[in-house]
């Protein structure tokens, strides 16, 4: 089989690194790709968005499968552009992946088939969001309705924070057309976990739980990010929960986008917050989260490729995916200014030696290039060191020690990647 995946990041080059590992695979390519994506599958310079360029990459490779691995190409319709011309994608259509496209779309089908979500408003209109914060008052959510790079979002801790979330969205346009429409909702307390199902627009496979840090600073402070690291599995999930999940929000939430004529197929992402009454949905994402991704992939014993085929072939009730019992951990090094303003062109070195650090290391790369025999930072996010272990704690202590032998003078990670499964491990020694 020959395949393509489509995208830059470290989730694609951990799809990669899977993905040609299986016997399935006969030759595998990546657009754009990445300089970590290079050393598995072979890159070609074709913009994640480039329908026709990927259309015509498809065609001349002879490709049999294309996994799409970012949320605005599958918003935009990559996967019907595609199909449409006889190639097999793994991944939503537009019309599906509108669960990620419009967090309004996601609210509205929550409420429609009692998926458990927050209390919301839903609104094009800046003085009506307005009036409904000083109505429900603070702690409150403002969400651009669109994509936003995982930076639309905004827990305002008072009327005057969510009310200038308000202005920026929507007003100076901070997230482009992503805002011009926005969701008012409650804010949910309690613990937030990534849930992960493949989804085939009839059955769904439950995949291993993680946790992700999207705040820049240690102790989950300062700005919002697409995520500084992540771990798996999530010990706050436990199986009862899981099982609760699967019932209450993933099987309605393909129960009802089949009945809306939207059947679906790909990833179902959902970000939970494990409340005091249960799980509630914070928002869906339509494709494998990113850092998330990297921690799963670590885990998973079982032959990638075959579950793809079969999301998409409607088959994955012969599927049964196997996982590693060990924990994964992935810290994220971004470029000094990320999120706002990241620092790109700096040399990076030590990738070797940080490999060879502790032992079940792995680097998955998001924002890199060659230049003259010189690797260098190429976006935000640059570099994602994951690592297995017995537990998180020994996870983490792998991987810290690997980021330690990496010689970045431009970049910096938290330090504090997986402390609230840490500190659940020690309370439990």
């Amino acid at each position: 089989m020959r395949v393509l995946v489509v995208g830059s990041g470290a989730r694609e080059h951990a799809l990669c690194w899977a993905i040609s590992a299986s016997p399935l695979c006969d030759k595998l390519f990546c657009a754009p790709g990445n300089a970590g994506i290079a050393a598995v599958a072979e890159c070609r310079k074709v913009a994640a968005l480039d329908f026709a360029g990927l259309l015509e990459l498809a065609k001349s490779e002879r490709i049999d499968f294309v996994v799409v691995g970012p949320e605005a190409p599958l918003v935009a319709g990559l996967v019907d552009h595609l199909e449409a011309q006889g190639i097999r994608c793994f991944g939503p259509n537009a019309a599906a992946a509108v669960l990620e496209g419009s967090k309004g779309f996601t609210k509205d089908l929550c409420a429609k088939y009692g998926i458990p979500t927050a209390a919301y408003l839903r609104t094009d209109d800046a003085e009506t969001a307005k009036a409904e914060i000083r109505r429900r008052g603070a702690p409150i959510v403002v969400k651009a309705d669109g994509l936003a790079a995982g930076k639309g979002v905004v827990v305002a801790q008072s009327v005057e924070e969510a009310l200038a979330a308000v202005d920026a969205i929507m007003l100076d346009r901070k997230f482009g057309s992503a805002g011009a429409e926005l969701v008012i909702e409650d804010a949910l307390f309690g613990e937030e976990v990534s849930f992960f199902a493949l989804v085939d627009g009839k059955h769904a496979v439950a995949l291993a739980s993680a946790q992700d840090h999207k705040t820049v600073g240690d102790g989950d402070t300062g700005a919002n990010t697409g995520g500084m690291g992540a771990y798996s599995p999530a010990p706050a999930l436990t199986a009862a929960l899981e099982q609760q999940v699967m019932d209450r929000i993933i099987r309605p939430t393909l129960d009802g986008m089949a009945r809306e004529g939207r059947p679906f197929q790909g990833v179902l992402f959902a970000g939970l917050m494990l409340t005091e009454t249960g799980p509630q949905l914070i928002e869906y994402n339509t494709r494998f989260g990113d850092p998330e991704c990297e921690v799963l992939i670590r885990r998973l014993k079982s032959d990638l490729l075959p579950a793809l085929v079969a999301a998409r072939d409607g088959a994955l009730d012969t599927i049964a995916l196997r996982w590693d019992e060990r924990a994964a951990l992935g810290v994220v090094l971004a470029a000094d200014g990320y999120p706002e303003a990241p620092r790109t062109g700096t040399a990076i070195a030590g990738l070797d030696s940080a490999a060879a650090a502790a032992p079940e290391i792995e680097i998955f790369h998001a924002g890199t290039k060659q230049a003259d025999g010189t690797l260098l930072a190429d976006g935000g996010r640059v570099l994602v060191v994951t690592a297995l272990g017995a537990d998180v704690a020994e996870a983490q202590a792998r991987a810290y020690r690997a980021v330690d032998a990496i010689d970045w003078p431009g970049g910096f990670c938290r330090r504090d990647i997986g402390w609230r499964a840490v500190a659940r491990e020690r309370g439990r020694g």
